[in-house]
């Protein structure tokens, strides 16, 4: 009787970024220009890599996978984000939050694998550079990504559906922009807290595996570029750098969000901003104003207009 009188929710009500309906406001156009900048700033990464064939190399390969992924995953929340600053009543269907739970996890975990094949890759490259070609040959790469993806599937399936059989029957109001599971697991008519720690579990296990083989990897590569001579190592730490970079950028809000143990809503909010619209404007940028290839593919470009 008590489950029959449980009504279902159909839709969860945003609280936003903030209040202040001036600030919102305030906002609409940064974040616009921004979310523009990221779409337009990937997809031209990923064009540039395909159509110049001087780019046609595994790291260039795994690169242009990368910039994809970033246009996806800012592409789940933003867009939402952005309409959302305009409206006084923000909510979001229960399909559509599962929906954004399933893809959040599913870009995201795929681009901590696809960060750490970047690494092998890397890897390979300096301290393996005579065997190169013929580890990572084209097969090898269209492997190391669907593994990649795979992953990143497999991981947000298994939050998914934990989440799913989870009964919401009554609070609705999230306090964020997005389905986040933690805030999300909040609403649920139950005792959340064991598989609050499976769902944790899960998420630390993907993100610390990776950033402990990332760790590894680049102080491995940073060690033999020590030993290398002048010209090779100086470039080798140019494009090592950029990688580094990347990784700091993308699991520092990660670690935040999932691992750190207060959770303090502005910072919360403040990380996931910055985890959605920033990082992914950021890594085409880096590449591209750090890497002396895709700029003389970029001149090549804009000559032959």
């Amino acid at each position: 009787m008590e489950e029959a009188n449980q009504t279902v929710v159909s839709e969860f009500i945003f609280q936003g970024l903030c209040a202040s309906k001036e600030l919102q406001l305030f906002l609409l156009l940064p974040f616009s220009i921004l979310y523009l900048m990221a779409v337009v700033g990937n997809l031209f990464v990923v064009i540039l890599i395909i159509i110049d064939h001087h780019l046609h190399s595994p790291m260039y390969f795994l690169l242009a996978n990368l910039s994809f992924i970033d246009f996806c995953l800012s592409s789940v929340t933003t867009p939402k984000l952005i309409t959302d600053l305009l409206k006084d009543n923000k909510t979001i269907s229960f399909g559509g939050c599962m929906s954004q739970i399933l893809c959040v996890h599913f870009f995201g975990g795929g681009e901590m694998v696809l960060l750490v094949t970047m690494a092998y890759d890397r890897y390979v490259a300096i301290c393996r550079p005579l065997h190169y070609s013929s580890i990572m040959d084209r097969q090898k790469c269209i492997w190391l990504v669907v593994i990649s993806w795979t992953i990143g599937f497999i991981h947000a399936m298994s939050q998914l559906i934990l989440v799913l059989e989870l009964p919401f029957c009554g609070p609705r109001v999230i306090d964020s922009f997005f389905c986040d599971i933690p805030l999300v697991m909040k609403l649920a008519c139950m005792n959340t807290d064991s598989l609050e720690i499976l769902i944790n579990a899960d998420s630390g296990v993907l993100a610390t595996t990776c950033f402990i083989l990332l760790l590894i990897s680049y102080t491995y590569i940073l060690l033999t570029v020590q030993h290398r001579s002048k010209d090779g190592s100086s470039k080798a730490l140019s494009t090592c750098t950029s990688h580094i970079i990347v990784v700091l950028l993308f699991f520092g809000p990660v670690i935040f969000i999932y691992l750190w143990p207060v959770s303090i809503t502005w910072v919360d909010k403040f990380l996931a901003v910055f985890y959605s619209v920033i990082t992914p404007l950021l890594n085409p940028a880096i590449y591209t104003l750090r890497n002396k290839d895709i700029k003389n593919a970029i001149k090549k470009l804009i000559n032959h207009m």
